[in-house]
């Protein structure tokens, strides 16, 4: 009886790191919301100084837990393969690699098959502001079964409940020169590109020799903000909020922001698809 309280209590511990991130969100939009209504006669400047030190507060914010309660920091990556490689979704994967084939190209094990229009029009688009690109492998520790078969990649919950004990990135920087511009010749480079990418990956995940195994190669950086940077933006975001809901008034109005917030981002966003 005792193993299954401390089970149960152990599978909620996603909880409150979800709660503080999800309940703090009504006060930064009304913090957001206020300034926006007292700066509206200053120079547009001010607005947005103080504006990006908000959004910055937040984002420290939910970098606190990411960092200091789970050790897992967040990295942004668009994948040229359209979606997220899934070992569960077979189809998808059969349908790629069955695309390689018959585009003679080599079959990928551990990633999808790229696509080069969207690359090509971003590089195209954006060639006159870059110096370089940045092609960015991730891999997952823990996510190998006990017969060596990939499992999905952790999800949020999994993160706050540091089932992912580490995150590993390998970065290759290619200078703007070595990028083809012609769209046949990117297509080639990008599929030899990530044909690099997944000999990474064979050897991350199934590497007979252990030392070679959930580890890429070159020189390993540890990288881990610092507690001071993320602790102050919590303790702010948290006590406003704390505060806010110990009066009636307040209460009344954190769950009005909360629920015209919500209906009214669900509209922004459907409005901008």
């Amino acid at each position: 009886m005792l193993l299954s309280l401390v089970l149960h209590l152990y599978s909620l511990r996603s909880v409150l790191p979800a709660a503080v991130m999800l309940g703090s969100a009504p006060t930064y939009l009304l913090a957001w919301g206020a300034w926006r209504l007292l700066s509206a006669c200053l120079p547009a400047r001010v607005y947005q100084a103080v504006d990006d030190r908000l959004y910055c507060v937040y984002q420290s914010m939910v970098l606190f837990f990411f960092e200091n309660y789970t050790g897992v920091q967040m990295y942004l990556v668009i994948f040229p393969e359209g979606t997220r490689y899934n070992p569960e979704l077979t189809k998808v994967i059969s349908a790629s690699q069955t695309f390689a084939a018959q585009e003679g190209l080599p079959v990928l094990k551990h990633v999808l098959t790229p696509r080069v229009k969207a690359t090509h029009i971003a590089f195209d688009s954006m060639k006159n502001y870059l110096d370089a690109v940045y092609d960015v492998t991730v891999a997952f520790e823990g996510t190998v079964d006990d017969k060596g078969q990939r499992k999905e990649a952790p999800s949020m919950v999994e993160f706050l409940c540091k089932d992912c004990p580490k995150i590993h990135i390998h970065v290759a920087r290619i200078d703007k020169k070595d990028v083809p511009g012609e769209r046949d010749f990117m297509r080639r480079w990008l599929h030899e590109r990530f044909e690099i990418k997944d000999k990474l990956l064979i050897e991350f995940y199934d590497s007979p020799d252990p030392d070679r195994r959930n580890r890429f190669p070159g020189e390993s950086v540890s990288s881990k903000l610092s507690l001071r940077k993320t602790l102050p933006s919590l303790l702010v975001l948290s006590g406003l909020t704390a505060g806010m809901l110990a009066t009636e008034a307040g209460r009344k109005l954190y769950v009005k922001t909360w629920l015209y917030g919500t209906l009214l981002g669900c509209l922004w966003v459907s409005i901008k698809a």
